[in-house]
Formats: structure tokens, sequence, C-alpha cells
């Protein structure tokens, strides 16, 4: 058993199984909608909550429970992320009516919300320091090929099991997470001064509360714009923002620090552009497969196939895409990035003309790419221009960013796909894809430069 405790290998399993769990879930329901869809009779304007509501919950939920952490113990949030993530794999699939399965699918971010930060946080504090380096970059290839890969994942998952089976897939990661967890991650070092009430003055609730209302508000909007205008709701959302803005500005522990987006222009043109291509991301990564199935008819199978070219593209850029980084700076890298966004999109337009699956293979392999390129690069950039003191603050920025990309692209496939899909609708997609690339080609082409490294401006 001390042997056990003692692996770095057994260690790292415990975490790493762990911490896929988000990254895992929040793609591989992209070839379950479809089948949601129909199963609750729905537009894909509600069923498309199911993604949305998952990347709101972690939008709150990392820096939250990453905070609880901190103050409670890692170790602790972990297991409870766990035991909250179980809940919700049994119960999404005897969900009754689709407003227990998109709570369940909240849940479900919840859970593994608290898992991701707590577990890369106990690597940072218990793995000997030359072997952290080569630990986080474990975390995060694995995060990176389950997101991935999660479409083609889930639509095997559909052919053997229906999408209950997506859910289901979560219980065996969960148990081995947890038994090694329980066995090797060393206990919490008891904190003393640390109360309820401290706890709670730290996490910045009322910021949290106002950001969540803003963009619940913001999603209900957009999301059912095409069957009423509700002004009353987007009042509420912008009051909710203007509101949000103003304590951040004001509270000495916020949720968001605009002070950190003000001082720092650079830091803030990273985060719009990692905004815009998460957003361009997303839109292909939920709409392409119910296009796939539900224009060209093809099974689910096909369809985890086809985006498998976008998938193994994203992952093997991004493999390379860290030594030309490390060469050359993010500058030259960031614009191939958005060249090659624009280019796919482009593609994408000739697809409602030739819908060939060589045209579609090839215009997916351009875009995964062009993802691959500029998650490493926008990255990258972060760092080199985030201030020492506030690289953590900066790196929970990046991921709310990627988060708000991912809200947004919903409510776009939302207001674009009806109950039915046709080329229309993706000739519709193209042109949205184009109209947010191209900003991003133009701002990367003035603002970042060549060069080893980037600086605060």
């Amino acid at each position: 058993m001390t042997r056990l405790r003692n692996s770095h290998t057994v260690f790292l399993a415990a975490i790493c199984t762990g911490t896929i769990l988000n990254p895992l879930n929040s793609s591989m329901i992209a070839l379950a909608l479809h089948s949601i869809q129909n199963d609750y009779r729905l537009s894909f304007a509600t069923v498309s909550w199911l993604v949305s509501g998952f990347y709101l919950a972690s939008a709150v939920g990392q820096p939250l429970t990453g905070k609880m952490g901190d103050l409670v113990g890692r170790k602790r949030i972990f297991m409870i992320g766990l035991v909250i993530a179980a809940i919700a794999a049994i119960g999404a699939p005897l969900a009754p009516a689709f407003l227990f399965l998109l709570l369940m699918r909240i849940l479900q971010a919840a859970g593994s919300s608290a898992v991701y930060p707590s577990g890369v946080a106990l690597v940072q504090g218990h793995v000997i320091h030359d072997k952290q380096a080569s630990s986080l970059a474990v975390l995060a290839i694995c995060a990176s090929v389950m997101t991935a890969f999660g479409p083609t994942v889930g639509g095997f998952l559909i052919v053997w099991g229906g999408w209950p089976g997506i859910f289901y897939v979560n219980l065996p990661f969960i148990f081995v997470s947890f038994t090694l967890g329980w066995l090797v991650i060393p206990k919490d070092v008891k904190k003393t001064g640390v109360n309820f009430r401290s706890v709670i003055h730290d996490l910045d609730l009322p910021g949290i509360f106002l950001f969540s209302t803003g963009m619940i508000c913001l999603l209900w909007f957009l999301l059912t714009l095409e069957e009423a205008v509700h002004v009353f709701v987007a009042g509420i959302g912008l009051l909710s923002f203007v509101f949000f803005a103003w304590r951040e500005w004001r509270t000495e522990k916020p949720f968001v620090d605009l002070r950190l987006l003000k001082k720092n222009h650079t830091l803030s043109l990273v985060y719009l552009l990692f905004v815009l291509m998460n957003l361009a991301n997303y839109c292909l990564f939920y709409g392409m497969p119910t296009y796939f199935q539900s224009a060209l008819h093809f099974n689910v199978r096909l369809s985890g196939m086809m985006m498998l070219f976008m998938s193994m593209a994203s992952v093997a850029v991004s493999l390379l895409t860290g030594r030309w980084v490390d060469r050359i700076g993010p500058g030259a890298p960031i614009k191939t990035s958005a060249t090659a966004t624009v280019a796919g999109a482009i593609l994408l337009l000739l697809v409602t003309l030739n819908q060939s699956a060589a045209m579609i293979g090839i215009a997916l392999i351009v875009l995964g790419a062009g993802y691959g390129v500029g998650n490493v690069a926008l990255q990258s950039a972060m760092l080199d221009v985030s201030p020492k003191e506030s690289v953590g603050i900066s790196s929970g920025l990046f991921q709310t960013c990627r988060y708000i990309g991912s809200i947004l692209s919903s409510a776009v496939l939302g207001l674009i796909f009806g109950k039915t899909v046709t080329a229309a609708h993706l000739l519709t997609l193209s042109w949205v894809l184009i109209a947010v690339s191209i900003p991003a080609l133009l701002l990367s082409l003035v603002f970042f430069r060549n060069g080893r490294r980037l600086s605060a401006h």
C-alpha cells in the first residue's frame, strides 16, 4: 500500500481520469443532440440548452470551485466533484422529461468543474518540481484529446447504446479516479481562520450571481428570438451586466478582474480573439454533426467519422505548434490560425454547392488545423503578456473566454437551425463564420508582430 501511495504514475492516473470528465462531456454530446431532439420532439434552439447550460455552469463553476479548493481543501473538493458527476451520470439517462435532463447536465458540469481545477492544483502542490511540467502537460494533452475526439466517441456510444451511453461512460472513469484518489491523494492540511463567512467573502458571490443572470438572460433572449422578442428579458440581462461591471471594478477580490483588462490592452485583445476563435470552433463542433444527420442523412457512426477530420487535424497541429511558438513566438502562429479559419469558412461555402464527403473533409481539416494552432498560440501569448503576479487570474479568465465563446455558439446555432437542417442553414452558418473570422484576422495582422515575445501595452 505504501508503494502504491508513493507512485507518481498512480497519483497522476487518479487525477487524469477525473480531470478529463469536463472536456470529454463538453464535446461528447455533439452527436447526441440530434437523437435527443427527436426523442423529446424539441427544436434545436431548445435542445441546445444542453450545450449552453453546461458551459455556463462550467464558466462559473471552475473559478468558483478552484477558489473553494484553495480555501477548504483540494482533495475534498476533488472527491465531492466526482460524487456529483456520478449522480448526474446515473440520473441523466433516467430523465422523464427534458427539463430533468437539463438539470442533470448542469449538475454534471458542476461536478466535473470541481474536479478539474482541484486536480491541476493537486499536481502543482504534490508533484516533485522537476516532474510538474511533464505532469501538467499530460493533463493538458489528455484534455485536448478528449475534447477533440469527444464527438467521435459519442457517436460510437450512441450506436451501441443510444444517447444514454454518453452519460453511463463516465462511471468507469469516476470509479477509477475516486478509488485511486482516496488511496493516493494526500489529506488536506487543516487551515486556521477559515470559516463559512470568510469563504463566502472570498468567492464574490454577488459578482457570480450577476454574471450568471446576465448570461442566462442573453441566452434566453437569443434562443427564443425566432418565436418572440423578449424585451424584458434582454433588459434584465443588460442591467445585470452593467451592475456586474460596476461591482467587479470596485470589489477587492472580483470574479473577473476588469482592472487587469484595462491596464493590459494586449491581454484584452488575446481574450477577444480567443472568444471569437471558440465561437467559430464550437459552431462547427455542434452544428456539423446535426447537419450531417439532418441534411445529409448520415448515420451516427458516419457523422462521428466525419468529425474525425476536424479532431485529428486539431490535435496533430496542436502537438507541433508548441515547438513552433517556442522557436519564433506566438505572433506568426496567431496570424496563421486566423488565416486558416477564414480559408476554412470559405471552403465551407463551397460545400453548399458540392456536398461531397471529400470537400467537407478538406474544409474540416483546414478549420481544425486553424483552431489547433490558435489554441496553443493564444495561450502562449496570454502567458507572455500577463504580469507574473497575475498569471493565475489571467489563466482563469482565459478559460472563461473559452466558455463564453462556446455559450455564444449555442445561441448562434439556435438562431440558425430550426426543427430541420438544410444546406441553406449551412450556407448561413458559413457566412457567420466568415463574419467572425475576418475581424479576428484583421486584428491579428494589425496588433501582433512577429518575434519571440509579446509585450503588454
